[in-house]
């Protein structure tokens, strides 16, 4: 019995910390933001029970837009960032020479603290000096100087692309880890048979990488969904509300407008999607692991 118990409080005194973070780090904040969804809290130092008078305005206003919005942003974003990632393995994991030196060329994008690159593209972006606008003029693929985060469509798509020159690699980098862990005898067993390049990627590869591939994706789509640096810097929302997402709603309604009762509703709202994302992942993640067993 003594043997027992102290095996138990060793237990307890090594999940302690653990248990300490999630209680108070992320459970008290999470609960006491859904108490403050249903308050009419502000900048007064008193507030009142309102119900669900915070959720019926998220859906009078023009939430649904904003929620459309988010999910085309985090749709494209994370769906380009796959595609050239996996790319990028691919060709990072081929035999070539300088292999090393193209590996290390990968990084900067990840490397360069994120808002020293975010402000480098906005730069880039802009229509008077801005390095891509003086490209198209010298190519003639222009007349003049294209302001690309000064209109809707053009905001838009720029904001995608500065998350995906961000993202890229880290997801080839993840996945050419998961291309290394590739047994060769797969390769070569399917060479001696004749089996060309794009059959032993599209046969052997794909398959081989749809498990990290799936949690690279999940992961990636959460980041997205939340991702704030990068809007915020490039245009804060606008050019009338063209790149606001639901993070930068909230927290335009939250801290911008003094709102903290609209904004904590708008947080939950949030917080439910990533959670049906989450449980998503895990079902995808099971019949994977399912269909490997069996």
């Amino acid at each position: 019995m003594t043997s027992n118990r102290s095996a138990y409080w060793f237990a307890f005194a090594l999940l302690a910390p653990a248990l300490i973070y999630v209680l108070f780090i992320v459970a008290y904040p999470l609960v006491d933001t859904v108490n403050l969804s249903f308050t009419n809290a502000a900048l007064k130092p008193t507030y009142n029970w309102v119900g669900w008078e915070n959720y019926i305005k998220i859906f009078k206003a023009n939430f649904q837009d904003v929620i459309i919005r988010t999910f085309v942003w985090t749709f494209f974003s994370v769906s380009i960032k796959m595609i050239i990632g996996t790319f990028g393995a691919v060709l990072l994991n081929a035999a070539v020479p300088g292999r090393a030196l193209f590996r290390i060329l990968t990084m900067p994008p990840w490397i360069v603290p994120m808002a020293i690159g975010i402000f480098m593209w906005g730069w880039m972006y802009n229509g008077q000096f801005g390095m891509i606008s003086g490209l198209l003029q010298n190519f003639g693929f222009v007349k003049g100087p294209v302001a690309f985060l000064a209109y809707g469509n053009t905001a838009f798509w720029s904001t995608i692309v500065t998350d995906v020159w961000i993202g890229v690699p880290l997801v080839t980098i993840y996945l050419l880890a998961a291309m290394q862990s590739i047994p060769r005898d797969l390769y070569e067993a399917a060479w001696t048979d004749g089996a060309g390049r794009f059959y032993r990627f599209r046969r052997i590869t794909i398959p081989m990488i749809v498990p990290a591939m799936v949690t690279m994706s999940m992961l990636s789509l959460i980041a997205t969904f939340n991702s704030f640096d990068i809007i915020w810097i490039l245009t804060r929302g606008g050019p009338t509300g063209a790149t606001t997402t639901m993070i930068i709603d909230t927290y335009k309604t939250a801290l911008g407008s003094y709102k903290y009762g609209e904004g904590a509703a708008r947080a939950v709202m949030i917080c439910i999607f990533l959670s049906l994302f989450c449980i998503a992942y895990f079902r995808v993640v099971g019949r994977i692991n399912t269909g490997e067993k069996a």
